[in-house]
């Protein structure tokens, strides 16, 4: 059971850009239509992949399993915790947009998941992810221990060449 409920660490970047694409999709497909039901899936894969990373989304699957293999580029590692942390966001948009959307209708959702959109397109189309911004921001005040991701505080584990044991 420990290992179902378990976050990659690391994390192919191209896979959570993959993933962030899925989701660039869904979001617009309920801006454009406002059909409520796209906002189960959307919530349903950003709970999955917080608590067992891509093993019980299917998003997450194709992503790891279909896609990204077939990408003509060596695989990118990064942290995991702090795209753990971002999906943890996606769960707070788009649950919260699910709750708008039956309290007080498509506008209001409309604009929450308008902003996970431009989220996750940054994501998906630029490489960056607000949600790990947000994580290393979180680390640098302390609210954040350095425990949680000892290769985000310390770039030497990424870069060894940043290490001051590198000549």
């Amino acid at each position: 059971m420990r290992k179902l409920f378990s976050f990659p660490n690391p994390v192919n970047e191209y896979a959570a850009r993959t993933v962030a694409g899925g989701v660039v999709l869904m979001s617009v497909a309920f801006l454009i239509t406002g059909w409520g039901w796209i906002l189960i899936p959307l919530a349903y894969g950003f709970w999955a992949r917080v608590l067992t990373g891509p093993k019980l989304s299917p998003l997450g699957q194709l992503a790891t399993r279909v896609i990204t293999p077939r990408l003509p580029v060596e695989p990118k590692l990064t942290p995991g915790p702090p795209k753990r942390f971002a999906q943890a966001v996606g769960v707070v948009f788009s649950t919260t947009a699910i709750a708008l959307f039956h309290s007080t209708g498509a506008g209001p959702a409309r604009g929450v998941i308008a902003l996970l959109a431009v989220a996750a397109s940054l994501e998906a189309f630029a490489g960056i992810c607000l949600g790990c911004k947000v994580f290393a921001l979180l680390m640098k005040v302390g609210i954040i221990p350095e425990s949680v991701c000892e290769s985000c505080s310390d770039l030497s584990v990424r870069y060894p060449s940043l290490s001051k044991t590198a000549s």
